[in-house]
């Protein structure tokens, strides 16, 4: 039976999706017999005795006070000491407040490419498979996408990449809102350092994230709204769009993404030089 159009669509969006949630093989090396696997007995716990060194290794955090007042607090003073975006990669690279750091997924800290001086700022949410790889965000498939739809908008060079994270969730899972406000004061830093004129926030989590609301990307995408500093001193226009990965799965979406994208570079362009009105 030959594949027709619909089936060859419906499995590369399959495939798309599989490939968004980390999954990189489908098969082991090695058959495994299950049910033989299943009727072996569990092995018998073992009963160790207590050794207490007298020099006990201090071990890394696995998760953050609730209330993350001391992590927070250690990101902002790193984050303050941090005059350019070289130091300030290398302070978030020392970083050890963020859980996602010790939950296994993250090899290294994936901070930012693109133009340093750039007058867009795009804030993802969280690196994936390709982006912790080769330590850049926005490299895999879906970086791919965004940068062809920069290249179509003439924005290619006027764009700086980061994340609301800078590690990799487990299972490419969207970052949660405590991990995000412990990395918050690097971003915030990295606002500061850039002074970018606008925002380009990628997806919900990065939308709700920075601007406190809770939409839903839909009925944020498209509209200009302020990011504002926690402090009040910075404020920015922020256009929330569509993530390119949700844009991989449903590709119908791309018209509103691409309004999104030349709503963006019409702003820059304006002869006012105001951006967001």
């Amino acid at each position: 039976m030959s594949a027709t159009p619909d089936s060859t669509r419906a499995i590369e969006s399959l495939l798309a999706f599989w490939a968004d949630g980390g999954v990189d093989a489908m098969l082991l090396d090695t058959p495994v017999d299950r049910i033989a696997a299943g009727r072996a007995l569990p092995p018998r716990p073992v009963v160790a005795t207590a050794v207490v060194s007298p020099n006990p290794v201090r071990r890394r955090p696995t998760a953050i006070d609730p209330d993350m007042t001391v992590a927070v607090a250690a990101a902002r003073a790193l984050a303050a000491d941090a005059g350019t975006l070289e130091a300030l990669a290398e302070a978030i690279a020392g970083f050890e407040g963020c859980p996602l750091r010790f939950e296994g997924a993250a090899t290294q800290a994936v901070v930012y490419r693109g133009e340093p001086r750039a007058p867009v700022l795009v804030i993802g949410e969280g690196p994936g498979a390709d982006e912790d790889r080769q330590g850049q965000p926005f490299v895999g498939r879906s970086g791919l996408l965004l940068d062809r739809m920069f290249a179509a908008a003439g924005l290619t060079d006027r764009v700086l990449i980061t994340n609301t994270v800078f590690w990799r969730p487990p299972g490419n899972r969207e970052p949660t809102p405590a991990e995000q406000a412990v990395c918050a004061p690097f971003l915030s830093r990295m606002i500061a350092i850039v002074r970018p004129r606008a925002l380009l926030l990628i997806g919900g989590p990065s939308a709700k994230s920075m601007l406190k609301r809770d939409e839903g990307i839909m009925r944020m995408r498209g509209r200009w709204a302020e990011w504002r500093s926690e402090d009040g001193e910075q404020v920015v226009p922020a256009l929330p769009t569509l993530h390119p990965a949700f844009l991989l799965r449903n590709p119908i979406a791309k018209r509103d993404a691409w309004a999104d994208m030349l709503t963006l570079a019409t702003a820059l362009d304006s002869p006012s030089g105001r951006v967001g009105q």
